[in-house]
């Protein structure tokens, strides 16, 4: 069994290779995160398709590896359909994606994708006009940017999920 820390640096250099290659900030958290734990789950990584770039590439909306790492932690450890009248089931998957929140706060003072951006890049974009996406290309989006983004957003929601478990003392098999 791999440890802990194992685990989480796993999912960083996973999350930052899918970015890499694969790009899409959303799916690449999601699968990184899913790979490494060994919780596959297509429809939740095909959901997380149209979340990249601050939602549809918008980048007025939520960081997609931010989105993905909720959308996982909900996954696990969200209310089902059979308890969708009851509120009180919601909790735990709010006070996980605010635990995945704070992280960002702490790194970025923000989880909105053009506010990350700015930090990074000194600028924002349009991530729909040629030149601007040719731009944040240059500039180092798949090679070192955004890909530190998606490997920190993997390895937190990673550490979130394992502390989880470990609170509760269950084990990745109660959710493979």
């Amino acid at each position: 069994m791999t440890n802990k820390a194992e685990l989480i640096q796993n999912a960083r250099a996973t999350g930052f290779q899918y970015e890499r290659d694969c790009t899409n900030c959303c799916q690449s958290t999601i699968a990184a995160i899913q790979d490494i734990l060994g919780v596959q789950n297509e429809s939740v990584f095909k959901a997380g398709s149209g979340m990249a770039g601050g939602i549809g590439i918008l980048c007025d909306g939520v960081c997609g590896g931010y989105s993905g790492g909720v959308m996982v932690l909900s996954t696990l450890f969200g209310r089902d359909r059979a308890h969708f009248k009851d509120p009180e089931v919601l909790m735990p998957s709010f006070e996980l994606a605010s635990l995945l929140h704070e992280r960002y706060m702490q790194e970025y003072g923000s989880t909105i994708c053009k506010d990350i951006h700015m930090k990074l890049f000194g600028r924002t974009f349009d991530l729909w006009d040629k030149v601007d996406f040719e731009a944040i290309e240059m500039l180092g989006a798949h090679e070192d940017k955004c890909t530190s983004v998606v490997a920190n957003a993997s390895a937190w929601t990673t550490e979130i999920i394992l502390d989880e478990l470990e609170k509760r003392g269950q084990t990745l098999e109660n959710y493979a």
